[in-house]
C-alpha cells in the first residue's frame, strides 16, 4: 500500500475522487494526511469526514521555507510515500523540493507547457480568451521550476463553443481525477520512472492492468 500526503488550498474535489477510489478498492493506497494553508479549505473538511488527519498550518509571518518545514514535519510523521499537490496555492521552497525529490506530483489544469504558472479558474479563463479548441490537464513531477517538472500523464478536453470558465473547470476536473487515480495505481506498482526530462511508464501494465 502506498501512503499519500496531500497539500491543498481549495475545495479538494480531486481529493474526494481519490478517497472514493480508495474506498472502492480501485487503488491500493491510503491518504495519511491532508495539509492546507487555508483554514476554511473544504479539502480539510473532506479529510475529517473520512477519518483522515487534517492539518491547517497558518502561513502568517512565515517565509516559504519555514512554512514548508512545518508541513514536512507532518508529512514525515505520517511516513508518506508520495505527496500530491491538489489546488495548492503556494509555491514550494527549493528546500522542500530537494527533500522530497521525485516524490512530489502536481496536477495542473492545462496541457503544459501551455498556460503554465496560473492557478485554478484563472487558467481556464486564459484558455478561453485565447480561443483554444482543446485544453486538458497535466500531472507532473515537481522540480524547482514552476510547472516545469517531467510530465507523467496528460488528458485532453475539447472546448465547446458556449464554454464558460466554470463549465470548463468541471470538465477538466473530471480528467484530472482520471489521471490522478491512474497514476497512483501505477506508483503503487512502481511502474513510473523518471528518465531525464521524460517519464517512462510500463506500457504493458497500461494496456493490461
Amino acid at each position: 500500500m502506498i501512503k499519500l500526503g496531500i497539500l491543498s488550498s481549495t475545495r479538494g474535489t480531486d481529493v474526494q475522487a481519490i478517497i472514493d477510489a480508495i474506498n472502492s478498492k480501485k487503488i491500493n493506497a491510503a491518504i495519511s494526511v491532508v495539509i492546507s494553508n487555508k483554514k476554511d479549505a473544504f479539502a480539510l473538511e473532506r479529510a475529517k469526514r473520512h477519518g483522515i488527519t487534517a492539518v491547517f498550518i497558518d502561513a502568517s509571518n512565515k517565509d516559504r521555507e519555514c512554512y514548508d518545514k512545518e508541513a514536512a514535519k507532518e508529512l514525515d510523521k505520517s511516513n508518506v510515500d508520495l505527496i500530491l499537490l491538489i489546488g495548492y496555492m503556494r509555491i514550494l521552497s527549493p528546500w522542500f523540493v530537494r527533500k522530497y525529490k521525485d516524490k512530489i506530483i502536481n496536477i495542473h489544469p492545462s496541457l503544459l507547457p501551455a498556460f503554465a504558472g496560473g492557478m485554478d479558474k484563472d487558467v481556464h479563463k486564459e484558455v478561453l480568451e485565447h480561443g483554444c479548441k482543446i485544453t486538458g490537464c497535466t500531472l507532473h513531477f515537481v522540480n524547482e521550476s514552476l510547472d516545469a517538472g517531467p510530465i507523467i500523464m496528460q488528458k485532453a478536453v475539447e472546448i465547446d463553443n458556449d464554454e464558460t470558465a466554470d463549465s470548463l473547470k468541471e470538465k477538466v476536473q473530471k480528467a484530472e481525477q482520471e489521471i490522478l487515480v491512474r497514476a497512483i495505481a501505477l506508483f503503487e506498482k512502481e511502474k513510473i520512472k523518471i528518465d531525464g526530462r521524460k517519464v517512462r511508464i510500463d506500457e504493458y501494465i497500461l494496456k493490461n492492468d
